[in-house]
């Protein structure tokens, strides 16, 4: 059994560490709601986009361009988005497993980008191969990084460096839920949009169609990866919350169960004190 210093000494400590997860927990929640409140504004421009660019390319399908058919290379980029801290429960390891779990994912021909260095650190372990690393854009995103991200990997796609671009992140659900989520995103597929598109409708272009797709494509894909920028941090800050929230109740529960025991062992201890001096005055008369 620990003695009455033990268990102060441990009851200090936790009550120290509990006061560290509570201010980590409100500070986690006022970034929380700038996060989130950026993310539900922008989603709306963000999922028309998707649905708007995957309908056009599904009405032409028959146009062949590197974008919609691919350019040949077996090597596949993939952007994993996730934090550059730890302390957020099982949202860092949640989306590796994403990446690693992806069946059409070999291992042998992934390249990943990394946005956030707990991915990249977790995802080199695991012997995975390392691009462009874009961490300091999960900080504190904005569109001008999302285009800086495209812009490198539609060049390493132009010089058939890599053959697609897949993107892994959280799509933040509400404070408590967060959904690893993955998106082809070269070669645009059309088959990826679920929305009702007539097949007899006609898709006219002003420009030339190949003109046209190397306008509309970049600009999708970047709005694709700052959609994905801003829900992967709100992601991680309700990740956060959560996760310091369940550490002080943890932490609250300890003191309490110590406080019993400490309890138990002054209780213990004054009982022997009392025992020792009523056998030394019966010993003494």
């Amino acid at each position: 059994m620990a003695s009455m210093t033990d268990l102060k000494k441990r009851k200090s400590s936790i009550e120290s560490t509990g006061q560290i997860t509570k201010a980590m927990k409100l500070v986690s929640t006022v970034k929380l709601q700038k996060a989130r409140q950026k993310a539900e504004d922008s989603k709306p421009y963000f999922d028309f986009m998707y649905d708007t660019t995957t309908s056009i390319l599904k009405l032409s399908e028959e146009i062949r361009h590197p974008f919609t058919c691919g350019n040949g290379c077996k090597k596949k980029a993939v952007v994993v988005i996730t934090s550059n801290r730890g302390l957020a429960g099982g949202y860092n390891s949640n989306i590796v497993r994403k990446v690693t779990e992806d069946p059409s994912l070999d291992k042998k021909d992934v390249v990943i980008y990394p946005v956030g260095r707990k991915g990249k650190e977790l995802l080199m372990h695991k012997g995975y191969e390392m691009g462009m690393d874009f961490s300091d854009s999960i900080s504190a995103p904005i569109y001008a990084d999302a285009y800086l991200i495209t812009k490198m990997l539609i060049n390493d796609y132009r010089e058939e460096k890599i053959g697609e671009i897949h993107l892994v992140y959280s799509r933040f659900v509400n404070t408590v839920t967060q959904e690893p989520r993955s998106l082809q995103l070269l070669p645009v597929d059309p088959k990826q949009h679920t929305g009702d598109v007539d097949a007899n409708t006609l898709m006219n272009y002003e420009m030339e169609e190949q003109e046209a797709l190397e306008e509309i494509v970049p600009k999708y894909i970047a709005s694709l990866i700052y959609g994905a920028l801003s829900e992967a941090l709100a992601s991680e800050n309700g990740a956060r919350m959560q996760a310091m929230d369940n550490a002080t109740s943890n932490a609250e529960e300890m003191i309490e169960d110590l406080e019993l025991e400490y309890n138990r062992v002054r209780q213990d201890s004054i009982t022997q004190e009392l025992t020792e001096i009523i056998a030394g005055a019966n010993a003494i008369s």
